[in-house]
């Protein structure tokens, strides 16, 4: 049973790892906004896979990386949707690095 665990903490730590590299991807080769906030969500998940990763090893699964994980989903979920009105209300402004014709 030990090294069942051991093993999932393993995968778990892995696919957050694979998450953490795909969102730096996507937030360096995005211009968008809303894309770049998207990657940055899934940085932050794979952080999250990686604490919950971390805590399969030592025989047990240790309760404060859950705690962490718990705190810190429901602050990537309010700074989401502050990010995401921020976006929206730059877009009605007029003011886009992607399209600097627009605010003319």
């Amino acid at each position: 049973m030990m090294e069942l665990l051991a093993e999932r903490g393993s995968l778990f730590a892995l696919t957050g790892a694979a998450l953490i590299a795909l969102g730096f991807y996507g937030f360096i080769m995005r211009r968008a906004l809303i894309r770049r906030l998207i990657a940055f969500n899934v940085i932050g998940s794979g952080i999250f896979l990686l604490f919950g990763g971390t805590g399969y090893f030592g025989g047990g699964v240790d309760p404060v990386p859950r705690a962490l994980i718990i705190t810190g989903i429901v602050v990537a979920l309010a700074l989401t949707a502050f990010a995401a009105a921020l976006a929206v209300r730059l877009a009605r402004s007029g003011d886009d690095d992607e399209n600097p014709e627009a605010g003319r």
